[in-house]
């Protein structure tokens, strides 16, 4: 990552391919070599550096505390929120709230927000051997990365978790008009397709239904109709960030 000086006068960040932590260590000398020559850096920048940094706290960091984490709280039946505050160089401190919206409890930002809810099998499966998988899996998610023509850049490793927010942005409510259907079931609609053991077809969000179980391709082409149909003007391309 560097400062490049550009031709109306501001400073433009530019990201490479790096580590998330050569990405923070140089985002933040971007700060300290511009106190220390005297350069004031513009709001946009400003801007740009707070945007990236939580960047990659949500898209490196909170994966890795989530996989870690995640499987720790599984036995705790009851909702609640945990809220960790860091200051650099001192103990973390972690405190627990009943309360189940974060925003109920603080003005912070979401970095995580629950998008939606893969729609699963009701009954409880059969417990199976060790080495036999639970969930059939297609292929492998090879990313989705959507471009707005307001510069809104939507990428995350998952392409459903693309798919899905690049639905929201646009308006749920606005693609069943579209008529996009898959197996008989709108791409985003008001009906729940029957669970199979294994498969989720279906995420929830805000009150609809999302078909999810579409492949890369297919995702890229339903987008590219909703653009077309809406005027969109959405640059669509597979890939995962690095």
């Amino acid at each position: 990552m560097h400062i490049k000086y550009n031709k109306i006068g501001h400073f433009a960040l530019q990201s490479y391919n790096i580590s998330f932590m050569t990405k923070l260590e140089k985002l933040y000398s971007i700060i300290e070599n511009s106190n220390e020559v005297g350069v004031r850096l513009t709001p946009d920048v400003l801007q740009q550096v707070e945007e990236l940094e939580e960047n990659i706290i949500k898209d490196e960091i909170l994966p890795a505390l989530s996989d870690d984490i995640a499987p720790r709280l599984e036995p705790i039946k009851r909702e609640l929120v945990l809220v960790v505050e860091y200051h650099p160089g001192e103990p973390i401190s972690v405190a627990l709230s009943r309360k189940v919206k974060i925003k109920e409890i603080t003005d912070a930002k979401t970095l995580t927000p629950k998008s939606s809810t893969p729609v699963k099998d009701d009954q409880k499966q059969e417990t199976t051997e060790p080495h036999e998988p639970t969930k059939h899996v297609e292929n492998t998610t090879k990313g989705l990365k959507v471009t707005f023509g307001d510069g809104t850049v939507i990428w995350h490793r998952a392409a459903i978790d693309t798919f899905i927010e690049t639905l929201k942005k646009i308006g749920l409510e606005h693609i069943p008009q579209i008529g996009i259907t898959h197996s008989g079931y709108k791409l985003v609609g008001k009906e729940k397709r029957n669970t199979a053991p294994g498969r989720i077809w279906q995420h929830e969000c805000e009150g609809w239904y999302i078909y999810s179980n579409i492949s890369n391709s297919g995702k890229a082409r339903d987008l590219k109709l909703i653009s077309d149909t809406l005027g969109l003007n959405l640059k669509i391309e597979e890939g995962k960030p690095q």
